[in-house]
């Protein structure tokens, strides 16, 4: 089976490629300062691991295919900003260019073999209660198969 976390990285690279924003991994992104590492300013993403599907061969058996699921929030000080970085988000992860992925995801050892948005808040982000911060909520699945 392939390990997960080539998978989330190669993933929150090619989100912060695609926005030119910082992704943070289960977290909120960090950004190299004057005073060391500090948060990142808004806008931008933080990529969360949602519940995984394996097929193939038993999962004790390392050819065995996964479809890691993943959780992209996009977050700012406007519903507009947030939006936009879903587009590109959208656009970095699932978007074809002449049938074949706009943006390479290059993973060590293995093969991307599908990649899915699962579910996209269709255009209504969510307020926090100080209406500080916005959030947009999109899900994908990026399947891989051992190279």
């Amino acid at each position: 089976m392939t390990a997960r976390l080539p998978v989330t990285r190669a993933l929150a690279a090619l989100v912060e490629h695609t926005t030119g924003r910082p992704c943070g991994i289960g977290e909120l992104p960090r950004v190299e300062g004057k005073s060391g590492w500090e948060l990142a300013a808004a806008p931008y993403t933080v990529l969360d691991s949602l519940p995984a599907e394996f097929g193939g061969p038993p999962l004790w058996d390392w050819h065995a295919d996964a479809a890691w699921s993943y959780q992209v929030t996009s977050v700012g000080e406007r519903g507009d900003q947030v939006q936009w970085l879903a587009d590109r988000v959208r656009a970095g992860v699932v978007g074809r260019t002449d049938g074949h992925w706009t943006h390479d995801l290059l993973i060590p050892e293995v093969r991307v073999i599908d990649r899915e948005l699962t579910y996209d808040a269709g255009g209504e982000p969510s307020v926090s209660a100080a209406g500080a911060i916005v959030s947009y909520v999109q899900r994908v699945t990026i399947t891989v198969t051992p190279a």
